[in-house]
């Protein structure tokens, strides 16, 4: 909802501010220019990755007309399946879980948080590390180590679309130049014509340089910026789900371990201590 928001915003301060200065709207309707700009920085973006990125860069303008999952309900029901999970190890032992993280779906903990059980990379990060920790051969630094490493790499991986989607944006003002340029290159072809026929044709190339600039920051960086923010909301959540494993690992009693990672969401999706509670009372009944 936002972006539509956001690019209503835009195309109306834009082009009503270019109507009420006495401009044709429809002097900025330029196919050809556009053709030029977005064909050649798509095509910039396909020389520059790999094609699997380009195949999600694609993909990404799903995600970008989808609020970020990870709300504060999505950290009650989460941090809710840890302590469930975490309590049932101190009640009956760490072999006791075993069936739950092998198969997920089958287990009756985790399907009592179906939102949870469709993120499959969430299932599959705890369910790893519930596994070694019930292997019981690792220190709890030594988990926090491997945990840091892994998120650092995910974090790299979930960042590639973003960055392609940024250094598209980065050369739109370029190619908006090259627009001009080619606009400049046609009205010189027109020198000694009607005066009206080569201002049409010099206006045509301005426009490409317009183009060229309000796409970038207008649109495509922005799309950047928010795809950046989704990515954040998920390392948080797996930043979380360490700081709860990891506590538990320390010997720390399930209720606080959860408050571990409860401490390190951000504010605006942070269940707060009573909804918390409230949470775990109902999960019992």
């Amino acid at each position: 909802m936002n972006i539509i928001l956001g690019i209503i915003v835009v195309l109306g301060c834009v082009i009503g501010g270019f109507v009420i200065h006495g401009g044709n709207a429809l002097a900025l309707m330029s196919p050809i220019e556009i053709m030029i700009i977005c064909g050649a920085s798509f095509g910039a973006m396909i020389i520059g990755n790999p094609l699997s990125v380009t195949i999600n860069v694609v993909k990404s303008a799903g995600a970008l007309m989808t609020p970020s999952k990870y709300n504060k309900i999505f950290y009650l029901d989460m941090l809710t399946l840890l302590y469930d999970i975490l309590n049932k190890t101190r009640r009956e032992g760490l072999m006791a879980i075993e069936g739950d993280i092998e198969e997920p779906e089958s287990s009756p903990i985790f399907a009592n948080y179906p939102e949870i059980l469709k993120d499959h990379h969430i299932v599959e990060f705890i369910c790893d590390y519930l596994r070694i920790m019930v292997a019981g051969n690792m220190a709890p630094h030594e988990l926090e180590s491997l945990m840091e490493q892994e998120l650092e790499g995910h974090h790299q991986e979930a960042s590639i679309v973003p960055g392609a989607i940024q250094n598209a944006a980065d050369g739109l003002p370029g190619f908006g130049i090259v627009a001009a340029v080619l606009g400049v290159v046609i009205t010189m072809g027109k020198i000694g014509g009607p005066p009206s026929e080569i201002g049409a044709s010099v206006a045509a190339a301005l426009v490409g340089t317009l183009l060229g600039i309000l796409f970038a920051y207008g649109f495509i960086g922005p799309f950047s910026s928010y795809l950046n923010h989704k990515v954040r909301d998920e390392s948080r959540a797996f930043e979380c789900i360490k700081a709860v494993l990891v506590a538990s690992m320390n010997g720390v009693p399930p209720q606080v371990a959860v408050e571990f990672g409860r401490k390190v969401l951000f504010h605006s999706v942070r269940p707060s201590f009573s909804e918390l509670e409230e949470q775990y009372r109902a999960s019992k009944k």
